[in-house]
């Protein structure tokens, strides 16, 4: 068998409000849950799942491919939510979206304050 990415522990300040949050955003079902974990599953098997660690948190960066459609939901749920976002990593154009590598792209911050990215085609 090849490998394959299973699964990663994002840390989080509110693990339940979190895990919501990527839930909702990317329109995944909750998942089973164990231990310190809350989790959710994305369509490609990978789990992804969120504790509460005794340390401060670093900021870590996530991107996450999605389509078209997906992305303008995404979008959409980040204005209704007053989620500030922007079309670079560099958070120097805030309010757009980003055309590069061929799709479109977009930077926010999550709940626990991790660099999020979404795209809508790869970058290789």
């Amino acid at each position: 068998m090849p490998a394959t990415f299973n699964h990663t522990i994002i840390a989080a300040k509110d693990r339940e409000q979190s895990a919501r949050f990527f839930r909702e955003l990317l329109e995944v079902p909750e998942a089973p849950s164990w231990g310190p974990f809350v989790n959710i599953q994305l369509s490609d098997g990978v789990l992804l799942q969120f504790a509460e660690p005794p340390v401060e948190i670093q900021m870590q960066h996530y991107a996450f491919l999605l389509d078209d459609d997906l992305f303008d939901r995404a979008c959409q749920r980040l204005r209704d939510g007053g989620v500030v976002h922007w079309a670079d990593p560099q958070m120097r154009r805030p309010g757009e979206i980003n055309h590069e590598h061929g799709g479109r792209g977009v930077y926010f911050k999550d709940p626990a304050g991790h660099a999020i990215e979404l795209i809508t085609r790869p970058y290789l």
